[in-house]
């Protein structure tokens, strides 16, 4: 019998829906869900993972482990190296979380773009301010939004920004086919290009030496004057120091971001001290009904571990 821990926290009723598809006879599943246990667990031989990580101290303390699933498609949070070396499968549930994470980037590129926390924040003052955003309001509508990750959620934010009227570009060190392209109606172009001439950077790739701070101080230099960035992939993307400077001076028009490089942010960080920058705690992926779509891949790939096959989506197969 494989012992599976449900290691984080996950929304109600995830461990009852994750039982019903793993049989008990083969599996015994339990939850972890405080740093503390966790930090104790010696005995896991399959994890699924949210929140917590598992670098290699963990994959020590865990000499039986043979298998880490990612909630979500991120999988920067494990030494997929270290697994991969000892024969430890790795896993992410890409796709899954598309459709909320998408959502979320749009609604933070409208909620920059119409001041929505300068509002709140005036009214919290007492202060009406129908009319004082009026000149630094804009809409979506007809802007070029320039979506940096052609992958699930790009194509996703893609689809979404169109429906407000926007046109799209991306750049991506995949190109997507032709008929993709055609399909979504996004138009490739160089990462200089698309720094230069969006109205709106939307990040949609993972962390990778390759990938942090892609958009600094020089990049941001380089942007047309009011553009926002948003930021729902990975904190670190961005060099947060350097845009909280280029909103300050009225470069940017300000910024969506639920990946920070400081996480948790704590209270009077100059990133929530700006209005013109909105902050929210990568909760992108984060919806009560988001199991309904990760729970079944989880299970299909676990079972098809336990009955000897390959799981679907692996991720560390270059250093098995």
């Amino acid at each position: 019998m494989l012992k599976v821990v449900l290691a984080g926290q996950y929304p109600a009723g995830t461990y009852e829906k994750l039982r019903a598809m793993l049989p008990p006879e083969q599996f015994e599943l339990r939850a972890v869900d405080k740093q503390q246990d966790y930090d104790a667990m010696t005995d896991a031989e399959i994890m699924i993972l949210r929140i917590f990580k598992a670098p290699k101290e963990v994959i020590d303390r865990n000499p039986n482990l043979k298998m880490i699933l990612r909630w979500g498609a991120g999988f920067d949070s494990v030494d997929i190296q270290t697994a991969g070396e000892r024969g430890i499968l790795v896993t992410n549930t890409p796709g899954a979380n598309a459709g909320a994470v998408s959502e979320l980037a749009v609604m933070l590129m409208l909620a920059v773009g119409r001041k929505l926390l300068c509002h709140t924040r005036s009214l919290e003052r007492g202060e009406w301010s129908k009319n004082t955003y009026l000149n630094s309001s804009f809409c979506l509508n007809n802007k070029l939004v320039g979506v940096v990750g052609g992958g699930n959620i790009g194509r996703q934010v893609a689809r979404k920004v169109q429906a407000f009227g926007a046109a799209v570009q991306y750049f991506d060190t995949y190109r997507l086919p032709a008929e993709m392209e055609e399909e979504f109606q996004m138009t490739y172009v160089s990462q200089d290009t698309l720094i230069e001439t969006s109205d709106i950077i939307t990040l949609h790739v993972p962390l990778l030496d390759s990938t942090r701070h892609m958009l600094g101080e020089k990049e941001m230099e380089r942007m047309k004057d009011g553009t926002i960035i948003i930021n729902t992939a990975r904190g670190g993307l961005v060099d947060d120091v350097a845009l909280a400077k280029a909103v300050r001076s009225g470069k940017l028009a300000g910024a969506g971001l639920d990946g920070v490089e400081r996480e948790p942010l704590p209270a009077g960080d100059e990133l929530l001290l700006e209005p013109n920058i909105i902050v929210t705690p990568h909760i992108g992926g984060g919806t009560a009904d988001i199991g309904d779509v990760i729970i079944p891949m989880l299970a299909k790939d676990i079972r098809a571990f336990a009955e000897g096959g390959e799981p679907a989506h692996m991720v560390n197969r270059a250093y098995l």
